[in-house]
């Protein structure tokens, strides 16, 4: 019975010892994922590599945290092994160091300032009302077939003007890979886009109009027809929302370092 009781005590003060001893760690295993020949790899790190895996479309889970903990293992053991051979203190890599540390903090500090000067969705619409008053002009419903000589071009023209199908010819000759299975529809568009060339011919036709000649340009020859015009329109403010937004935010940060810069004493 004595022997009995003294084991019993034993394993409850194992137990004992056991439990203070995880109690003990718990602080160094929640600040650190591993340590590495006495250098610890904090926490911190491997969450904030995490993070920007995370930004760029990888899923957190445990495999993520998992191969995230091997390879930041991995970078300080070879970081030790680094400082070892002393390769910290090459003068091009002491120079690269200094260039990674200053961009990570203008990184920083121009977040900050996003953050606490943002651009509102009032801000973008107003943008955006102003550029769309601004809009003018008229585009072109055009159509075309592009041939590689001029006198096939213009027996193409004679087709046409003996009544022959526009849309059926272009499917057949047009060498345009972008129009010719649409019956060399170009859909609506600035005609100011294209080369000079097609777009002066272009803008001399009435609607409903065939070139009577061939039109010339770096690509080939071309017959070209107008379908209709109608006053250019702005695009929607939601499909063009968030480029506003980012190019007013460029525009912003911008000024902002130019305001500084003007500031400096600069020598």
């Amino acid at each position: 019975m004595t022997s009995n009781k003294t084991l019993k005590q034993t394993l409850n003060h194992a137990r004992c010892g056991v439990l203070l001893a995880a109690f003990a760690a718990a602080p160094a295993f929640a600040q650190n994922i591993a340590v590495v020949n006495g250098t610890p790899v904090p926490t911190a790190r491997a969450d904030a590599l995490v993070a920007e895996l995370v930004k760029q479309g990888q899923q957190d889970s445990p495999q993520l945290q998992s191969m995230v903990r091997d390879e930041l293992i991995n970078r300080e053991v070879l970081y030790q092994e680094a400082a070892k051979e002393g390769v910290a203190n090459r003068p091009e890599v002491k120079a690269q160091l200094a260039v990674t540390q200053q961009s990570v903090v203008l990184r920083a500090l121009l977040q900050d300032y996003v953050a606490k000067h943002p651009i509102t969705d009032a801000d973008v619409k107003a943008r955006y009302d102003q550029l769309a008053k601004q809009t003018n002009g008229q585009e072109y419903r055009l159509h075309h077939i592009l041939v590689d000589n001029e006198q096939q071009a213009k027996d193409i023209i004679a087709k046409l003007k003996a009544g022959g199908d526009f849309d059926a010819l272009a499917k057949q000759f047009s060498k345009d890979p972008g129009s010719a299975a649409h019956g060399g529809d170009l859909n609506w568009s600035d005609p100011k886009a294209y080369v000079p060339e097609f777009s002066a011919a272009a803008l001399k036709l009435k609607k409903g109009q065939i070139t009577d000649a061939p039109v010339q340009t770096k690509f080939g020859w071309h017959i070209i027809r107008l379908d209709d015009t109608r006053p250019i329109q702005p695009p929607a403010f939601a499909d063009v929302k968030d480029q506003l937004q980012k190019q007013m935010q460029q525009e912003q940060l911008q000024t902002w370092e130019q305001a500084l810069r003007a500031k400096a004493k600069i020598q």
